[in-house]
């Protein structure tokens, strides 16, 4: 990577990136639809189910406007019981990181990166997980789509940490994420970097097709994807290099 490119700002996704989500987020969309009707073991449910994994990554209450058209307030009580699911997930089972995730955190800030967590849900429930997981310090910005205009696909939130963060050109952002929706908003904002991780909802080929940069294990390899590396010279001088 030149040094016009170098990474100075790395905007990562929340559940199935850096958040262990298993199947947290696809119980808590269960149960909402099923507040509204539809219930497990029908075609209605299947085909609700496979719009909910192929929207993965959208704002929540985008998905269930998707699913109810032309229902605001179906929409709106569908993104009420998510919430409400989501936090009873949360209550039983915790949450963990990504294995790896808070070394990856640690050295990237430490590196002078500046960290900006993304996600689909709430402003409301974005702030339980950093509560949950204490990460509150760990990032110097989380965003919501009700802090930044239109969620994923679209490139609004990384936009909105590149201004707040200050940064004077787009190819200075990385972004990570495990949708094709995050590969979809991070190619829309012009990052020089927006790497899929194996983690979450998405497989290789889809995140490919989506305009993924690169494809990693897990946030873990973001560091060694976006950090200097060391270069020996003949001299046995060291000096860094960006990948």
């Amino acid at each position: 990577m030149s040094g016009a490119e170098r990474i100075t700002i790395a905007c990562l996704d929340l559940a199935g990136t850096t958040v262990a989500d298993g199947d947290a987020v696809a119980t808590a969309f269960a149960e909402a639809i099923a507040t509204m009707g539809i219930v497990a073991g029908t075609t209605a449910h299947e085909r609700a189910m496979a719009r909910v994994h192929d929207a993965r990554g959208r704002p929540r209450i985008e998905v269930f406007r998707t699913l109810f058209a032309g229902d605001e307030a179906r929409a709106q009580a569908a993104n009420l019981s998510f919430e409400r699911s989501y936090d009873l997930v949360v209550d039983r089972r915790g949450l963990m990181p990504v294995p790896g995730t808070e070394a990856a955190l640690e050295r990237l800030t430490s590196a002078g990166i500046r960290v900006c967590l993304l996600t689909g849900f709430s402003r409301r429930t974005l702030g339980r997980i950093l509560d949950t997981l204490d990460w509150w310090k760990r990032v110097d910005m989380a965003l919501s789509p009700e802090d930044g205009g239109r969620g994923r696909p679209w490139p609004d939130l990384i936009l909105s940490a590149a201004l707040r963060l200050g940064i004077d050109d787009v190819r200075h952002i990385a972004v990570c994420g495990d949708t094709e929706n995050d590969m979809l908003s991070g190619r829309r904002a012009g990052a020089s970097i927006v790497a899929g991780v194996l983690t979450g909802a998405h497989d290789t080929d889809r995140l490919n097709r989506a305009g993924a940069t690169h494809v990693l294990a897990s946030v873990a390899d973001l560091p060694d994807l976006v950090l200097p590396s060391p270069r020996l010279h003949h001299d046995g001088a060291v000096t860094a290099e960006h990948r």
